[in-house]
């Protein structure tokens, strides 16, 4: 295949993805737009009747909710990890799957975006967390750890969606020149002007670099603001130094199984196997037996340090607690999900099976929201007074709230694949070019 017809073939198939949606993108659609719904109206009872739609009581007040928005803080981290960070090492495989991150990044921000609202009780004061200039010259409490995460929060979003459109601008362009109506207004918009000359791709190519070089301290500093709301406090199983690398590390390791969870009925659904092959899949994985064996080697250090502390004191009961105690089926099941899933995939034969690794991710998504519920809840319920403890268990408006936020998350996925294309056609395009005769060919063929 000449490089003329590689390149057709490239943007012919990227372009069928933005064609007339078929039934099951509607049912898809209008499944998760409903969840999201059923969620906020769930959401609406707690404001509008009190918390005792809630499992929370004393002392454990924080519960679903809080560990839903780390969750998703988590989720976003793998975006910034698959398109910048092996940008700046050059790693290849990145180019086919690294959109599909970017586009997960953006909306799971958006997601944990909520969070910060529906913790304040009386969301319609949320512009208060924002400090502004007012007439009674207040300013936000900046030891809250609350304003900590609407500064992460706000910035890792406007860095995101700035680095997800720097990228989008040449495929806008290239898409731009067969499209009509509104979607030729729209690429318009999202091309920001792009014509390819020599001297715009220069500008783009070093532009492109400072994003990824900017964006990466964010893997690592966002989250370590989200560790920080825990390991400020003195509680025991929070106070802790090892909470910003062991937060980063199962952020990195939950955000990668869900950009495999997302390409595998993608890649199907949109007849992608061609541009997004199980090489790719592969290299996926492999990244995510690193951040597990990263996780285990974390889950390891934590509980070997709070054994070693003396009989009878909290940071050793309570890890004593997690591991027989009422919540011990949550912790063994996050350790066999995070710990024992990635390293299956060190076998070259599991990973290559497409319905085992996703079935893995599924696992790690689930141990990964497990091990937060793990940290947040068992530590306030067994803190340091002994007739003070309580076992949470969340209650129906808890679970929906947690399934709606999964469906505002998966509706604006949807959406977004419609609008912005969900691989990079320029990347591929260099990549084919620059590939060696036959090469391309055994790739599509892997």
């Amino acid at each position: 295949m000449s490089a003329t017809e590689s390149f057709r073939s490239i943007e012919d198939t990227v372009r069928a993805t933005h064609g007339r949606p078929g039934p099951a993108y509607w049912i898809g659609l209008a499944l998760a737009g409903g969840v999201a719904a059923f969620g906020a109206w769930s959401y609406s009872l707690i404001v509008r009747t009190g918390l005792h739609w809630t499992g929370l009581q004393r002392p454990g007040m924080w519960g679903n909710l809080i560990t839903d928005f780390v969750f998703w803080v988590g989720i976003a981290h793998s975006g910034t990890l698959i398109s910048a960070i092996l940008f700046l090492f050059r790693a290849r495989f990145r180019t086919a799957v690294y959109r599909v991150a970017e586009m997960m990044t953006v909306f799971a921000v958006m997601t944990a975006g909520l969070y910060p609202i529906l913790h304040l009780g009386r969301p319609w004061f949320a512009y208060w967390l924002f400090p502004y200039p007012n007439q009674r010259e207040l300013w936000v409490n900046f030891r809250s750890p609350l304003i900590w995460d609407v500064f992460a929060i706000s910035t890792y979003l406007i860095v995101s969606t700035v680095f997800l459109l720097v990228g989008v601008a040449p495929d806008a362009a290239a898409l731009r020149e067969r499209a009509t109506g509104w979607r030729r207004r729209l690429y318009a918009v999202l091309a920001f002007g792009w014509r390819g000359t020599d001297e715009q791709w220069r500008h783009y190519t070093r532009a492109y670099l400072f994003f990824a070089a900017f964006a990466t301290p964010l893997v690592v500093s966002v989250h370590s603001v989200v560790s920080w709301d825990f390991a400020v406090s003195v509680l025991p199983g929070w106070h802790s130094t090892l909470f910003p690398p062991y937060f980063v590390a199962g952020a990195i390791l939950s955000g990668v199984a869900m950009v495999i969870l997302i390409l595998v009925p993608l890649r199907r659904a949109f007849r992608l196997e061609a541009l997004i092959t199980p090489h790719h899949l592969d290299m996926l994985a492999r990244l995510i037996v690193l951040t597990g064996l990263v996780v285990t080697y974390s889950y390891a250090t934590e509980i070997l340090l709070a054994l070693q502390e003396p009989a009878g004191d909290p940071e050793r009961s309570t890890f004593l607690y997690r591991m027989t105690g009422p919540y011990a089926p949550v912790f063994w099941t996050m350790v066999l999900c995070n710990c024992v899933g990635p390293v299956l995939l060190i076998i070259p034969a599991v990973r290559r099976r497409t319905a085992v690794l996703f079935g893995i991710c599924v696992a790690i998504t689930v141990g990964m929201w497990l091990e937060r519920f793990n940290i947040v809840v068992t530590s306030l319920s067994h803190d340091r007074l002994p007739f003070d403890w309580r076992v949470y268990v969340p209650t129906w408006v808890e679970w929906a709230v947690t399934a709606g936020a999964f469906g505002w998350f998966f509706f604006l996925f949807l959406v977004g694949l419609k609008l912005v294309p969900p691989v990079s056609i320029a990347e591929l395009k260099e990549e084919a070019a620059h590939a060696p005769a036959g090469a391309e060919e055994a790739t599509h063929g892997r």
